[in-house]
């Protein structure tokens, strides 16, 4: 089978994300209209992810993002920016900056922005064709809303939580926040079966992606495939230097702190 230049080309820069992994930018962002909507890929196959997509998603005042599909695949979305409402299912709360929803597979949602844009990030990652690989299912009683500063699975020092995680035994969607004060750091390690995505909610600082710290603001974020060692600082200091607030999370592996309460990403 004959393979074009632009081919391999694309094939060399995905096999080499997938060693490294990939910083994100959020003033990269190329929005393209979708319905009454502005999305804009982040995480995909278009970076060597294969088991979990992030979309930026731009929610005119007013408007509603509720996707076609959307009940066929596992879903988390975390607001950036502005309020308004959300839905999962019969489910149905405010939410501002900071909010997030989980939707579990076989349940619709949907958010509304209020009397100003919403910019949410949205996880989404399908079950496999047995059912079960990728499907993390709730358990009993699992919250459909959290907030980044949920405090009722505190992993301390410093401060990092888990907002949404798969029941025991499952694969699927995680999402965790971390919060670091001057001069802290979260440990910097590799989880061999998972992909992660991570992004900066609050703050300036650094991320650790493969072999070197990269400086991130609100609205960034780093990709790291299965291997790829990573982790977050704060290295600022001084009585002006403020905290710095990271989300994001895995698929693929339940995640090993959750089992040692050593927190990291």
């Amino acid at each position: 089978m004959n393979v074009t230049v632009q081919e391999a080309v694309q094939e060399t820069r995905q096999e080499t994300r997938r060693e490294t992994g990939v910083v994100l930018r959020g003033a990269e962002l190329e929005y393209r209209r979708h319905g009454d909507c502005w999305v804009s890929p982040v995480a995909g196959p278009h970076i060597g992810a294969w088991h979990s997509t992030v979309e930026a998603v731009r929610i005119p005042a007013g408007r509603q993002w509720s996707p076609p599909g959307a009940a066929a695949a596992e879903q988390v979305a975390v607001v950036l920016a502005g309020a308004g409402v959300g839905t999962v299912g019969y489910e149905i709360t405010r939410m501002r900056a900071a909010s997030a929803l989980y939707s579990p597979v076989g349940s619709p949602y949907s958010l509304s922005a209020g009397d100003r844009e919403m910019t949410v990030y949205v996880w989404s990652a399908v079950p496999s064709s047995d059912g079960t690989a990728r499907l993390g299912r709730p358990g009993p009683g699992q919250a459909r809303f959290r907030s980044l500063w949920n405090g009722e699975t505190w992993l301390t020092p410093p401060v990092a939580s888990v907002l949404f995680r798969p029941a025991a035994g499952r694969a699927g969607l995680c999402l965790r926040c971390g919060i670091m004060l001057p001069g802290e750091t979260l440990g910097v390690r590799q989880h061999e079966e998972s992909e992660t995505v991570y992004f900066v909610f609050e703050g300036e600082g650094q991320f650790y992606l493969h072999d070197r710290w990269v400086e991130l603001g609100p609205g960034d974020g780093v990709f790291a495939p299965p291997g790829v060692r990573h982790g977050a600082r704060n290295p600022h200091t001084g009585h002006l230097a403020s905290r710095f607030v990271v989300f994001g999370g895995s698929v693929a592996e339940l995640p090993s702190y959750l089992g040692d309460n050593v927190p990291d990403l």
